[in-house]
């Protein structure tokens, strides 16, 4: 059963160049085959994202631009990771409940994930979370 102790920061690899510094997400720097990337942007001041688990999908996420934090939840329980560097990302296995807060002004949360959208994969209830959370320990 995975717990908040499963979440990792992971810094991807930073090519510096005097016309400005350069990211590559790419090989192993992910443990999981890239199927979907999306991005989150113009989050309006107090709006709140995520609220949901995953059963399956494994999600990277990295602030672009700005800062937000995560707050992870599994359970039993509950951490929240400040996202405010390009070159750094969360990696948040499956199981893990994630909300999205306090998005700065012209933040962007990009979002690499191990699987394209299916909506079965959701768990977008806190107490089926929980209650699902249960049946497995």
């Amino acid at each position: 059963m995975t717990t908040i102790h499963d979440i990792q920061l992971i810094e991807i690899p930073k090519i510096h160049d005097r016309r400005g510094n350069l990211s590559v997400i790419e090989g192993d720097v992910l443990p999981f085959e890239m199927k979907r990337v999306y991005y989150l942007y113009d989050v309006p001041s107090g709006a709140e994202r995520g609220g949901h688990s995953h059963k399956n999908q494994l999600e990277f996420l990295v602030a672009l631009s700005g800062s937000f934090d995560v707050v992870l939840n599994d359970g039993k329980e509950q951490r929240t990771v400040t996202l405010n560097k390009p070159n750094v990302g969360l990696l948040i296995v499956n199981g893990i409940w994630r909300e999205l807060q306090n998005f700065s002004s012209s933040s962007v949360c990009l979002v690499v994930a191990s699987e394209v959208f299916d909506e079965a994969d959701y768990i977008r209830k806190f107490e089926a979370f929980k209650l699902s959370k249960n049946s497995l320990s």
